[in-house]
């Protein structure tokens, strides 16, 4: 039974998903960095120029080579600048079912990158890996996440309660520990079926879960995914 996913590069008419490289450690601490993904992840914070050359030149790469999933750099077409972070994890090589994380790059949002790129990657696990399910968690109150979730053709399943926990950022500046329900969407491979000429709707995904960030009605959604190290 094979175990780990290929070293692959995905392509859009946009964008173009692919392993992480040295020359991507800059561009990946900027986006870290934003206040709006220190407090939908679970990342360090600050992040650290280490920490990005971590993660891009070795911890992203074993989630491949050590069967846990796998983690692509989404990238423009065009100006080749890194747009943000698709990440397949927690899969199942029996039942050929996994979790699919996601973010986006401040300076990208509004483009309708991330359902882009995870739709990209659900066609490829579903019509190339021979997947049957991709799993998908959004923050109760993340109504952005959910509409991303919505636009490729995911189905939700139910809630989670209190089961993540996220920062929130006090009026001292600091950031807290806060705990949320998450809502479980999944996507099946004749779900599909239904994507074909979906609109494009801006939101980005986290790798560790999501709860409110004021202006909640202006603030675009993360999907759970996996605990950066």
């Amino acid at each position: 039974m094979t175990t780990t996913f290929p070293d692959v590069t995905i392509s859009t008419d946009r964008l173009v998903l692919r392993s992480f490289e040295e020359e991507d450690v800059t561009a990946l601490a900027e986006m870290m960095n934003d206040e709006q993904i220190t407090a939908w992840t679970s990342a360090p914070h600050p992040y650290t120029l280490a920490d990005a050359h971590a993660w891009a030149t070795a911890r992203s790469h074993a989630e491949r080579t050590e069967g846990r999933g796998i983690v692509l750099a989404v990238t423009e077409f065009l100006t080749h600048r890194l747009v943000g972070i698709v990440h397949l994890q927690n899969t199942n090589w029996r039942t050929r079912a996994t979790e699919v994380g996601y973010l986006t790059a401040p300076w990208a949002r509004g483009e309708g990158y991330a359902s882009e790129s995870v739709l990209a990657v659900a066609q490829w696990l579903f019509r190339d890996q021979g997947f049957e399910r991709l799993e998908l968690r959004t923050a109760a109150d993340n109504t952005a996440s959910q509409q991303v979730a919505q636009k490729i053709g995911c189905i939700s399943e139910g809630v989670l309660r209190n089961a993540w926990i996220v920062r929130t950022q006090t009026a001292e500046g600091t950031w807290t520990d806060t705990r949320t329900d998450l809502i479980v969407w999944s996507l099946v491979p004749e779900d599909l079926d239904d994507t074909d000429g979906y609109e494009d709707y801006d939101g980005y995904g986290a790798y560790a879960g999501g709860t409110s960030f004021a202006p909640r009605a202006e603030v675009n959604g993360y999907a759970v995914g996996a605990d950066w190290h």
